[in-house]
């Protein structure tokens, strides 16, 4: 998709305040109130000079509340009202505004964060969290910048300038004419930098995205860079990263440096023309009118100064907009499904399915056709990249297959809503995640919020858990930390699993779902999903072989390819590849080994 001019990006930005507009155009008002006490002020200031030159224009006449007042009784009191007048344009525009610009970033931020959870797994695949989590704070933070002090200035110091520029054509229209002649000056100059602006603030996003990437994955990844050394390496890392940054935020920041002074130099030089003109034609201006003229031209550098260098904040946010947009433009997971089913019996059909990652040629699965009847467990094995994982991805649609066919109780998975679809499915896999919460937040975990306290112990129990969380502080109330980082591996599992029991859905996907528990624990889940699965599809993808044996169907898999099938007793009868595995892992137990991987045929 092609980007979006800056302003066309600027205007979908402002959309977002369709919601807000009462509360908009009361701010509007507000900085109308506050931009219209300039002229008031230069026009006190003209009677206050005009009344010292000639004591008989001092008394007012003809003024509400005023009429009959000499200059030291009208001016104090004009003064104090003018200000009272500013300061309750000034609390309107910018409070209301406030509300406005926080409600606006608030509902893009919340537009961001849901679209994250429609996108496709492929778009994860694609772009790395630390690019995801910049997104979300640094972009949406320079979109803030345009949507809040941005529009405040331009709106507040747009008036102004168009007061005062009001102010001046009707006081001497002919020489404020000079002053409008350096407009396309000016325009020029601001159109030339929001362009370099624009172009480094994307730079800066870039940067950003990458100090979060590595910043993300050395957290993430603490333990390995400590066990393996890599603290220099990983330091080096955040240094480039953080320097390309600041290089880039002094590019923006010497641009902006060189620009606006420029701007202030035209800016008074046309001033000073007008001076000289002043000076030269004056004429029978009084000098009152002199004075009040050359104080509206003098103030116009300021808000016209102040306008400009908002333009770099403007552009950062357009890039930010851009970035966010980029990202809510992006098509959600695709989900053309119209079945719904109460509950499937759980047959599951795979007819000459062919499968690739997005992107890629190499086909992942090859033709591969089985069937699950309901209740019975099937298992696959098979080497590192034989495709096991990627079909147990298929099923709830995490990926779309582009030949062949899945079917669940004859109907294509494509056919179910995605939802309906998921909640058939309950999946544990060898990447437990777990969530900074309690142990009973954790096991209730979306949909299953509402079961009872009664539910998650039942389930716990079923999956060997109750064991270790009765000893925790606070049993089914302590909180497990980020991703679980207080529980060890097998306890993590555990936990998945029992979240997993707990649905209760009539297919079950085990993807190394016990891979990580040690020897006792094992044969606890063992016995647990003995009973788990009775009644249940169960798909299971094992690397431990003793997990398997008492599956229905054992599918040896090689190259996206099915080379054996049968029973335990049968597949070690034939002496293939699946007895050949079970001989290599058996022997290494035996002598005390961790179980290889499946070998290559």
């Amino acid at each position: 998709m092609a980007t979006a001019s800056g302003l066309k990006t600027y205007f979908r930005l402002l959309g977002y305040v369709r919601p807000y507009m009462g509360l908009f155009f009361i701010s509007i008002l507000g900085f109308i109130i506050f931009a219209s006490a300039q002229p008031m002020l230069i026009g006190v200031l003209k009677y206050f000079v005009d009344g010292l030159v000639d004591p008989s224009k001092t008394v007012l006449h003809g003024i509400p509340f005023l009429d009959g007042l000499d200059l030291m009784q009208a001016v104090p009191l004009m003064i104090v009202v003018i200000a009272i007048w500013q300061g309750a344009g000034s609390f309107l525009g910018n409070f209301f505004l406030a509300r406005v610009s926080l409600g606006l970033i608030h509902d893009l931020r919340l537009a961001l964060f849901d679209k994250l959870l429609l996108l496709p797994n492929s778009w994860f695949d694609n772009n790395n969290s630390g690019h995801l989590v910049s997104r979300i704070t640094y972009d949406v933070t320079m979109v803030t910048g345009a949507a809040t002090d941005a529009i405040k200035v331009v709106i507040r110091e747009g008036l102004t300038v168009t007061f005062l520029f009001c102010y001046l054509l009707w006081m001497n229209w002919k020489l404020t004419l000079v002053m409008i002649f350096i407009l396309p000056l000016i325009g020029l100059l601001v159109g030339k930098a929001s362009r370099k602006f624009r172009k480094q603030a994307r730079k800066i996003q870039a940067a950003m995205g990458g100090v979060t990437h590595v910043a993300s994955e050395t957290i993430h990844g603490y333990r390995v860079v400590r066990s393996f050394g890599g603290e220099e390496y990983e330091s080096e890392r955040f240094r480039q990263a953080s320097s390309d940054n600041t290089k880039k935020q002094l590019n923006m920041i010497r641009t902006v440096e060189v620009y606006t002074p420029l701007l202030q130099l035209i800016i008074h030089s046309a001033l000073s023309v007008v001076l000289f003109l002043v000076l030269w034609l004056r004429g029978d201006t009084t000098a009152g009118e002199l004075v009040a003229y050359l104080t509206a031209a003098a103030l116009l550098p300021k808000p016209i100064r102040q306008l400009s260098e908002t333009n770099s904040t403007i552009q950062r946010g357009v890039a930010g907009a851009e970035s966010v947009f980029t990202q809510l433009d992006e098509p959600s997971e695709c989900d053309t499904g119209t079945v719904e089913r109460e509950r499937v019996e759980g047959r599951i059909t795979v007819r000459d399915l062919v499968f690739s990652y997005p992107g890629h040629e190499q086909k992942v699965l090859n033709g591969l056709n089985f069937e699950i009847a309901p209740g019975q467990m099937v298992a696959l094995v098979g080497r590192s990249g034989s495709g096991k994982s990627t079909l147990a991805s298929l099923l709830p649609r995490f990926y779309s297959h582009e030949q062949g066919q899945i079917l669940i109780d004859g109907i294509d998975v494509a056919d179910y809503t995605l939802r309906n679809l998921r909640r058939h499915i309950a999946l544990v896999t060898q990447q437990v995640t777990l969530f900074n919460g309690t142990m009973t937040e954790n096991i209730a975990y979306g949909e299953l919020a509402a079961a009872s306290r009664e539910e998650v112990e039942r389930v716990a129990e079923a999956a060997n858990a109750r064991e270790f969380i009765d000893r925790q502080p606070e049993g089914f109330n302590t909180l497990i930390g980020e991703n679980g980082v207080t529980l060890s591996g097998g306890q993590r599992q555990r936990l998945a699993i029992a979240r997993a029991l707990l649905k209760n859905a009539p297919i079950l996907i085990l993807d190394e779902a016990t891979s990580s528990l040690d020897s006792e624990s094992e044969r606890h889940i063992q016995d647990a999903l003995v009973q788990a699965t009775q009644g249940r599809t169960t798909l299971v993808i094992a690397h431990r072989l003793s997990t398997i044996e008492r599956a229905d169907l054992i599918l040896v898999m090689d190259s996206g390819c099915i080379v054996e099938r049968g029973t335990h007793a049968e597949l070690l009868a034939a002496g293939g590849h699946y007895a050949k595995l079970h001989a290599m892992q058996f022997g290494n137990e035996e002598n005390g080994a961790e179980a290889p991987d499946y070998p290559a045929s």
